[in-house]
Order: C-alpha cells, then sequence, then structure tokens
C-alpha cells in the first residue's frame, strides 16, 4: 500500500462534441459537454530520477455545464476513456495519456 501523501491528482477538463455511455454505467448516456477527468499518479520508487505511474482515473458526471448538484465521480479504465474520447469526437484540453 502506497501513502497516500505522495500520491498527486492530475485535474483537466475534457469536451465532448457527442453524446456518450459509460462501459460500466449501462443504459445511462451523457450529453455533449466539458467533463472534469481526474488521474491519481504515485512515484515510481527505486528510480534515480522522478517518475510517476498512473493508478486511477476518475469522470466527474454529470457535466461542468450542469452544475455539481447530485454530482458523483465514477472510476474509469485510462483505455476507455481514450476509446471514448476518439468515438465521441471529444478534444482532451492537456489530457496526459
Amino acid at each position: 500500500m502506497s501513502d497516500i501523501s505522495s500520491t498527486r491528482t492530475t485535474d483537466t477538463i475534457v469536451h465532448f462534441s457527442a453524446p456518450f455511455a459509460l462501459p460500466d454505467l449501462v443504459g445511462e448516456m451523457h450529453p455533449a459537454g466539458d467533463y472534469k477527468i481526474e488521474q491519481d499518479e504515485e512515484p515510481i520508487e527505486g528510480l534515480s530520477w522522478l517518475a510517476y505511474r498512473r493508478v486511477a482515473t476518475y469522470i466527474h458526471l454529470p457535466s461542468i455545464a450542469e452544475g455539481n448538484r447530485l454530482s458523483r465521480i465514477v472510476r474509469i479504465e485510462p483505455m476507455a476513456l481514450a476509446d471514448l474520447l476518439a468515438a465521441a469526437n471529444a478534444t482532451p484540453d492537456g489530457l496526459a495519456s
């Protein structure tokens, strides 16, 4: 188990140009719009330079335009997110791979 204080979180915003569905939320469609993405990373120990590995990726629902009322955070696999971004003609704003 890693030390929580050494974990870093990177926040980005992605824009979906078309509605999309998340793989683990069957039957739910999410409208086009801007969505906040969080990526948690932890340092890789034993290297002579500072490097991080991604340990979790989350998407905030609903979109930013819909506000924070009844919001939730859903974990998503990075490859599933990349596929959604490509399929929905989405544009990442600084999303790291």
